[in-house]
């Protein structure tokens, strides 16, 4: 498996999106085929950054190829990977993973088999994902990345509007691998 490096990141979002479908992320033991992703930049008011940087929102500024995590509701962590150039305020939201190694790991982390990594939280969750990697640099670092093992890309890709979202849904930005 060939490692994604920061140039393959440092591209507009909604190009990174669709081209991390079918890609391998990697934490730890785990691995899952990415087969969900979102959009989101700086001039879109369903983004974080749409309003300018505050300090819950500074890892979306920097380089490309880090991780940004949030805590929602509350209760919920989702996993973004910063895309463009620094300063450029725009990442992708991975929404699901396809469990390929670590599923039993997946499991007990979640509590329950099936639907392990099929929504932004469920895969944080099964892939212990949560605010002490936000900031983690993905080309680099030794327990988490993303990576291409060459496997072509089966079937078609869906281009959707975002889900979950009050504004900017009129974007297709939400792209998934046809199941």
């Amino acid at each position: 498996m060939r490692r994604l490096q920061r140039r393959f990141f440092a591209a507009d979002a909604t190009e990174v999106a669709p081209a991390l479908l079918h890609k391998v992320l990697v934490v730890g033991e785990c691995r899952g085929r990415i087969i969900e992703v979102e959009a989101y930049t700086r001039d879109d008011p369903a983004s974080h950054s749409f309003r300018g940087q505050t300090p819950r929102n500074a890892v979306m500024f920097g380089p490309a190829g880090f991780m940004y995590v949030y805590f929602t509701y509350g209760m919920h962590h989702c996993a973004n990977v910063v895309t463009g150039e620094s300063g450029d305020g725009q990442a992708v939201l991975i929404r699901a993973v396809q469990p390929m190694t670590g599923l039993d790991i997946m499991v007990r982390r979640r509590g329950r088999a099936g639907h392990t990594s099929d929504g932004p939280a469920k895969l944080c969750q099964a892939l212990a994902i949560d605010l002490t990697l936000n900031g983690t640099d993905i080309c680099t670092n030794t327990s988490i990345g993303i990576f291409d093992d060459g496997q072509p890309m089966p079937g078609r890709i869906d281009v959707t509007p975002r889900i979950g979202i009050r504004v900017g849904n009129d974007r297709l930005w939400r792209w998934s691998v046809s199941r």
